[in-house]
């Protein structure tokens, strides 16, 4: 059987082509079966035309590489969702229909003008074109009753998504934090993180009775929760200074999780720092149960 977008050879010539050529749209669901691979949509980041010299007026998307990786790791299939294009030819409902679950990619700050704040310095600005992509799929996907995992920037999209704000800057507006962002050591600056008994992680990560579980994570990011947005529950937190390290969204038939650090980034031979298998194991298995 051909596979999707293949021509399958009759040996005959392909009929000429009578009037426009309108490509038709399958249901995106018809063609997965339930045995298939989970299909991953992964939002993208964006280098816009002024932040580089070539592909001059362009727009480029992209997916960092071990994003990609740790999700085909795990036997699921990435898909880096794109931008969606003027003429609504395709929708961001369409793309919640045709994909098994999304997880929102790390990357650039959030814009604060998104949650209703200026930027206290330039350099703060954010990518509020990226905030506008990404909260449209969130709702998209959180009306197909799909899975939303998101990482670092992720966690920070869905609160604000959901009505929360986020700190613009650490350093300068939180009194004692410790070293979340190392330019150096980049995704070797670890701190711990306190998992929370009767939460999600705290079921994969033995957080059991009324104890947490203290645990190590990378940790490379400026930005974090500062009002939690409603419906959401925090599953864990910095035990130094006190920030929200993970969260999920407090509906029973809904799977939405979020964490501040890149789980990405770990090796499954890293013993010292929090395995990444099991959170991905329990964002496929929620994304395999929406179908």
């Amino acid at each position: 059987m051909p596979q999707v977008g293949s021509r399958a050879h009759s040996g005959s010539r392909d009929p000429p082509i009578v009037g426009p050529l309108r490509p038709t749209r399958p249901d995106p669901v018809s063609i997965v079966s339930d045995d298939a691979l989970v299909r991953v949509g992964v939002s993208a980041c964006f280098m816009h035309p002024e932040d580089r010299p070539v592909f001059k007026g362009k727009r480029l998307v992209y997916l960092e590489e071990s994003m990609v990786h740790w999700v085909a790791s795990a036997g699921a299939i990435p898909w880096m969702v794109p931008t969606l294009p003027e003429d609504g030819s395709i929708t961001a409902d369409d793309l919640a229909a045709g994909l098994d679950g999304l997880l929102l990619h790390g990357g650039s700050d959030v814009c604060p003008r998104t949650y209703g704040e200026e930027p206290l310095r330039p350099e703060w600005e954010g990518d509020a074109f990226r905030d506008r992509y990404e909260i449209e799929l969130l709702q998209a996907f959180l009306a197909a009753g799909k899975p939303i995992l998101g990482i670092c920037r992720g966690i920070q999209v869905l609160n604000v998504a959901l009505g929360g704000t986020l700190w613009q800057d650490l350093p300068t507006q939180v009194d004692g934090p410790i070293r979340h962002r190392d330019h150096e050591s980049y995704d070797l600056n670890f701190h711990p993180v306190d998992i929370r008994p009767g939460t999600a992680l705290g079921s994969l990560y033995g957080a059991t009775g009324e104890a947490s579980v203290r645990v190590t994570v990378n940790s490379v990011h400026h930005q974090a929760i500062r009002d939690l947005a409603d419906g959401l529950v925090v599953e864990a937190t910095s035990p130094e200074d006190g920030l929200v390290e993970a969260v999920r969204l407090d509906d029973p038939g809904q799977w939405v999780l979020g964490v501040q650090w890149h789980p990405e980034f770990n090796r499954p031979t890293d013993h010292e720092v929090l395995d990444r298998r099991p959170l991905m194991a329990l964002f496929l298995q929620a994304c395999h149960r929406s179908r």
